[in-house]
């Protein structure tokens, strides 16, 4: 007599899916946690008289930094990059132009 495993299978690959995308969720969330240097684009808003720039960081919010890109006068609207070491936002700057 022949097991009918058909019905059985499609719980077993529901529940593999499962398991696989709460590993995965788990691994996630523990990089996440690790501190390492955050690259991303963004945009000059303003150009201060002291060589700062106020740019938008990568959840919105306007900050004013410093660029480490040295004899360059960037302009308002100029497509940057922006470099958060570590995770750091009292060290954040402009690290490059896009």
């Amino acid at each position: 007599m022949a097991i009918n495993t058909d019905k059985n299978t499609g719980k077993h690959a529901d529940i593999g899916k499962e398991i696989l995308k709460s590993i995965q969720i788990m691994v996630e969330q523990k990089l996440s946690a690790i501190p390492a240097d955050q690259t991303y684009a963004s945009v000059v808003k303003k150009a201060n008289a002291d060589n700062t720039y106020v740019i938008l960081d990568r959840t919105g919010i306007e900050r004013t930094v410093k660029c480490s890109i040295p004899g360059i006068r960037l302009q308002v609207m100029q497509r940057v990059w922006i470099k958060e070491p570590c995770g750091n936002l009292k060290h954040i700057h402009i690290c490059g132009v896009c």
